[in-house]
C-alpha cells in the first residue's frame, strides 16, 4: 500500500519551476493583505501561483508561515516577493517552503549573481543548510536537499532603465528564470509615471522579452485584469500577475455595488402625486 503521506512535498517537486522553465505561461496574484485566508480563497478560485508581497504588502516574515501552507492546500505554490536581497531573510522565506523567490528592483548583472547565488545550496550558492523545516517536512524528506537547487524559482524584478539596459545579460545568467516587469516602477523611472503606452516604455517591454527569448527564460509583468493578463499572453509574455488580492477585492466590490446602484436609485425629494382633480 502507497501511503499518500509520503508522497507530498511543499514544492511539489519543482512542478513550478518546471512549467515556467519549459515555457507553460502561468497566471497568479499578488497577496497584498498578507492574509492566509486570501490566499487560500485564490487557490481554491484556480490560479497557478500567488505572490505574498513582503516589499509593499502588508505583512512581513512571520505570514510565509501561514500563506505558504494554506496555499498549498489546494496544491497552489507561493512565491514571495522579499524586501531585500539578504542572504538569511531569502534562506529563511525557502525553508518556510516557497517555491520561489521574487527580487525587487535588480539593476546590475552583479547584483544579479550575488543574489540568485542565495537560493541555492553549496557549491553551487551560499543557501544555509539544515533539514528540520517546512521545505524538507520537518526532516522527514532530507532529500529535498539534494532536489532544492533545481525546485527553486528565481524570479528577478526589471524596474529601471539600467535594468532594461542589462536584461540580456541578466537573462543569461543561470538562475535567473523570469524576467518580471513592474511596470509602475519602471514608467516612473523612464520619465512617464504611470502611462504605459509611452514608446519608451513600450520600447522597454520590447527588449525586456527579447532578452527572455534569446535566452530561454521566462517574461512576466503585472497586468490589472484579465483582458490585459490575455494580450500579454498573446504577445509572449508568459508569468502574468493580474492584480492583488486586495484589488480584485476592490474591484469587484466597485462594480456590482456601481451596477445595483445604477438599476435602482431611490427617489427622493419629490412632490406627490396627485391623480384626482382638486
Amino acid at each position: 500500500m502507497v501511503r499518500l503521506s509520503a508522497l507530498a512535498s511543499p514544492l511539489n517537486h519543482g512542478a513550478l519551476a518546471a512549467a515556467v522553465r519549459s515555457g507553460t505561461p502561468t497566471l497568479g496574484t499578488f497577496i497584498g493583505s498578507a492574509s492566509p485566508i486570501a490566499a487560500e480563497v485564490c487557490a481554491a478560485a484556480g490560479v497557478d501561483w500567488v505572490l505574498l508581497d513582503l516589499e509593499h504588502g502588508a505583512g512581513g516574515e512571520e505570514q510565509v508561515r501561514d500563506v505558504v501552507p494554506a496555499a498549498g492546500s489546494y496544491g497552489v505554490p507561493t512565491v514571495v516577493r522579499v524586501e531585500s536581497a539578504a542572504r538569511i531573510r531569502m534562506g529563511r522565506v525557502l525553508d518556510s517552503g516557497a517555491a520561489g523567490i521574487m527580487l525587487p528592483r535588480m539593476n546590475t548583472v552583479d547584483e544579479v549573481a550575488e543574489a540568485v547565488r542565495h537560493l541555492r545550496y553549496p557549491p553551487a550558492g551560499d543557501r544555509g543548510v539544515a533539514t528540520y523545516n517546512r521545505a524538507c517536512r520537518f526532516g522527514l524528506d532530507p532529500g529535498a536537499l539534494d532536489r532544492a537547487n533545481a525546485e527553486v524559482l528565481g524570479v528577478i524584478q526589471i524596474e529601471s532603465a539600467t535594468a532594461v539596459g542589462n536584461a540580456e545579460a541578466i537573462a543569461a545568467l543561470d538562475g535567473v528564470d523570469v524576467l518580471f516587469v513592474g511596470p509602475r516602477d519602471l514608467s516612473h523611472d523612464l520619465g512617464v509615471p504611470g502611462d504605459l503606452t509611452a514608446p519608451a516604455f513600450t520600447e522597454a517591454l520590447e527588449r525586456v522579452l527579447a532578452a527572455g527569448r534569446q535566452h530561454g527564460k521566462a517574461c512576466g509583468l503585472l497586468v490589472n485584469d484579465g483582458a490585459a493578463a490575455a494580450r500579454r499572453l498573446e504577445q509572449g509574455w508568459s508569468f502574468v500577475g493580474i492584480g492583488s488580492d486586495s484589488t480584485l477585492l476592490a474591484a469587484a466590490v466597485t462594480a456590482e455595488f456601481g451596477h445595483a446602484r445604477s438599476v435602482s436609485k431611490p427617489q427622493q425629494n419629490q412632490e406627490p402625486r396627485h391623480d384626482h382633480p382638486r
